[in-house]
């Protein structure tokens, strides 16, 4: 069976961003399964109300990040999760718009453990004396955030405190990450600080280390706020065995 979506409404402009917007959303949520068929070209452009220049220039955007495929007289299907490109700005922005299961919380945290302790233990020890200071800035508001707890403040800041850390690397590749998670860092603390924890004594630590210039320690420091159960995630025996594996590095 064909998805089912929902008439556009509102502003007329960019109206091929917002139809695709709604399908690329039923398909990260799960509604929409892979391998499905999205529907046909006139029954879409009823639904939504849309134009066939509209539709075709949404689904071409869909396609351009490998979520979607069209072929004659198939129709749209959707792709295999393995084509999606994960780290284009605009999926990552409508991941971030949705609820989700817990297993992509745990796959970005994966990502994470993967680069962020490197990128931390390279700022311990090539940070700039402008950026210590903005990372000192950032994490005094931290401080302030925990003690009156305000979520939405504190994804603001925690946010910041994290690009901060790729920001500061002094390594051109690394960077990117910094600005391309923006996005995400502040989808998973959102949903990582709901229960107000906020780890900030890891966060302490890091920040200490960093200071110090002490590229070990601030590795390590990274490594455990990495940890599953301390972002409301359960992890299975596997990640319990990979997460102390790394913890004993």
């Amino acid at each position: 069976m064909a998805a089912q979506f929902a008439l556009i409404s509102g502003s007329s402009r960019n109206l091929n961003v917002q139809v695709a917007r709604e399908i690329a959303v039923k398909i990260l949520s799960g509604e929409v399964k892979e391998g499905a068929i999205i529907g046909g070209e006139i029954a879409m452009c009823q639904q939504f109300g849309v134009s066939r220049t509209a539709l075709r220039e949404a689904i071409k955007l869909l396609t351009s990040k490998g979520m979607v495929e069209s072929r004659p007289k198939v129709g749209t299907r959707v792709c295999c999760r393995t084509h999606w490109n994960m780290l284009d700005v605009q999926l990552l922005e409508w991941l971030a718009s949705i609820e989700t299961t817990d297993d992509i919380y745990q796959e970005f945290l994966e990502l994470r453990r993967a680069i962020e302790p490197e990128a931390t233990a390279l700022t311990a020890e090539r940070a700039t004396k402008e950026q210590r200071i903005e990372l000192t800035n950032i994490f005094h508001r931290m401080v302030e955030v925990s003690e009156n707890f305000d979520q939405d403040a504190w994804t603001v800041v925690d946010s910041q405190f994290h690009r901060m850390i790729f920001i500061s690397t002094g390594n051109s590749f690394y960077v990117p990450f910094g600005n391309v998670l923006t996005s995400m860092f502040k989808w998973f603390i959102r949903f990582s600080s709901k229960e107000g924890g906020v780890c900030l004594k890891e966060h302490r630590a890091i920040y200490d280390a960093i200071m110090s210039g002490d590229s070990v320690k601030a590795r390590q420091a990274s490594l455990s706020l990495m940890q599953s159960h301390k972002h409301r995630l359960t992890p299975d025996e596997q990640q319990k065995n990979l997460e102390a594996a790394a913890l004993s590095v």
